[in-house]
């Protein structure tokens, strides 16, 4: 039940930010929904790799090695969800800087009055 609600919830983020970097003519407001649709796909990863009653994967005395590989929760799909934090982070702020340059060599945050950038 709550990985299900919870991929809902991803898949209802990637939703609005899709439709709010498609729908939005500011570059700043494009930057903040590339964000929210980023949250909502580690969201929905984490939500992946989510199993009901397994136990997190740290080996101890009170779990032995053979019944280990049954109880325990793949730890992949959420060591990709820290990376691609770490990674989104990264894009945001060469997004906003980029988005700085783009201010200062025209005054405005319009992406209509870009039109050198079309092809």
């Amino acid at each position: 039940m709550i990985s299900t609600l919870s991929m809902a919830a991803g898949f209802v983020l990637i939703l609005i930010g899709l439709y709010g970097s498609l729908t939005n003519r500011n570059i700043l407001r494009m930057i903040v929904a590339f964000s929210i649709s980023s949250t909502g796909i580690n969201i929905v990863m984490v939500s992946v790799g989510y199993m009901t009653g397994r136990t997190a994967p740290i080996l101890d005395d009170t779990l032995s090695v053979t019944d280990a590989v049954q109880r325990m929760i793949d730890p992949v799909p959420q060591a990709l969800v820290l990376t691609a934090i770490v990674i989104g982070l990264g894009v945001t702020a060469l997004m906003l800087a980029y988005a700085l340059k783009l201010h200062e060599s025209k005054g405005t945050l319009d992406i209509s009055k870009f039109t050198e950038l079309k092809w």
